[in-house]
């Protein structure tokens, strides 16, 4: 039996916010459509009181802004990249052609081929998020994309040097300092200076969720991303103080983030929440961090491992943190969720920086349909087909034909039957 030992917001109150920000975000966008490059720039203007001469930074620019950056900061930047690299190398090599000839003289196959041209939002404000330069140019690249394209706001009138930075050794083609509503309208519509893309990725605030969900279907995206979400799942073997820990790091990202633990341990749950409220009093980000706690922190008590995993399961949580006797049980058995994170010498700081599995992940319980970002979220599989002698084609012609005049598809059996007089036997 499952004992809610602590709720946050209704479903409810959740979806009255989201009704106000979908609005905002459709006006831009008709006015971007509109007005292209005019209603860029005047977005910017009042939302990040940013308007230089040209949003697209020259190469001199971007090597100016690059030599700003402490060589420390860079070597942090290829590190990470360095990691990332390489596990987006090892997805890439998951992937093969197809071709077999299942019937004789019929050949089907599949080709992947990259997306031609994606769009990379990484955002800024508050907390200028470095990492989703690597995590989206990076692994489109290593896809095989021809054109990436980045966008990231200014913070405060200043520009993102480190984020810059990230984006030039990520090998981005194109890199704007633009953002919000503003950038992902631009990449996806296009406008005078700026050629649209065919896919748009990466996190972003609620305005950017919004606006990547109004332009699917023009452009493809990677994946309807919200406020990010942390699930902690542990029992007697864990400690309130990692807990507290790793839950108020990840609170941190927003007023809107959902964190949660299920417990088997009822005694663990009254020591996590005395352990958030110490934490709160000394950390830096307690004014968000504090938020996201008391209106989306939930506490749920379980009466063991295998309930825990169902309740898991059922949140579909972005971040996945087992803090169990033995975590692997969650990886062999567990099928809803963005990340996991198996045991206490691991944590989602590690996968949202550094380690090398992607940060862009399913929210909102998206992850019982769809992973993250990845290399193959790049390519396109296709299928192809043809057949290599007369007899096979009239052989399949003839089956064609009758499956297609069950369904009162004349004109299509006619295509087969054309097939089946030419080829067939006389």
């Amino acid at each position: 039996m499952v004992k809610v030992f602590k709720a946050g917001k209704s479903p409810e109150e959740v979806s009255a916010n989201d009704s106000k920000v979908s609005k905002i975000v459709a006006g831009a966008l008709e006015d971007v459509e509109t007005r292209g490059d005019q209603a860029v720039r005047e977005l910017s203007e009042k939302f990040d009181k940013w308007s230089p001469e040209s949003f697209r930074l020259t190469e001199e620019q971007i090597n100016e802004i690059v030599s700003k950056v402490p060589d420390s900061v860079i070597e942090d930047i290829k590190f990470a990249q360095k990691n990332i690299r390489a596990f987006a190398e090892a997805q890439l090599a998951s992937l093969n052609d197809v071709e077999v000839e299942q019937i004789p003289g019929v050949i089907l196959g599949h080709k992947n081929i990259p997306v031609n041209s994606v769009g990379c939002y990484v955002p800024g404000g508050r907390y200028p998020m470095v990492a989703s330069a690597h995590m989206s140019v990076l692994t489109a690249k290593v896809a095989g994309v021809k054109r990436v394209i980045a966008c990231t706001p200014p913070i405060n009138g200043e520009i993102p040097n480190a984020t810059i930075a990230a984006m030039s050794l990520a090998g981005a083609d194109e890199i704007y300092l633009l953002g919000g509503i503003q950038a992902m309208g631009a990449m996806a519509i296009g406008t005078e200076s700026i050629e649209p893309v065919d896919m748009i990725v990466g996190p972003g605030n609620a305005f950017v969720a919004e606006a990547k969900r109004q332009l699917y279907g023009r452009v493809g995206i990677d994946l309807f991303a919200g406020p990010t979400e942390t699930l902690v799942v542990a029992d007697h073997t864990a400690d309130a103080e990692m807990i507290a820990t790793d839950l108020l790091g990840q609170g941190e990202h927003g007023p809107t983030s959902p964190g949660a633990l299920i417990t088997t341990s009822e005694q663990l749950a009254e020591e996590t929440v005395k352990e958030i409220e110490r934490q709160l009093e000394t950390l830096p980000t307690a004014d968000v961090a504090s938020v996201s706690w008391e209106d989306y922190g939930q506490i749920l008590i379980v009466d063991s491992i295998e309930e825990a995993r169902i309740e898991a399961d059922r949140l579909a949580f972005e971040h996945v943190e087992i803090l169990t006797e033995n975590p692997d049980y969650f990886l062999e058995n567990m099928t809803n969720y963005g990340c996991l994170f198996l045991g206490p010498e691991t944590n989602v700081a590690y996968g949202d920086k550094v380690i090398g599995t992607n940060h862009t992940l399913p929210t909102k319980g998206a992850a019982r349909y769809t992973g993250g970002l990845w290399v193959g979220k790049f390519i396109k599989t296709v299928t192809y087909q043809k057949v290599t002698t007369p007899e096979a084609s009239a052989y399949i012609g003839e089956y064609a034909a009758r499956l297609c005049q069950l369904e009162n598809f004349e004109g299509h059996a006619e295509q087969a039957l054309l097939r089946v007089r030419r080829y067939g036997k006389q």
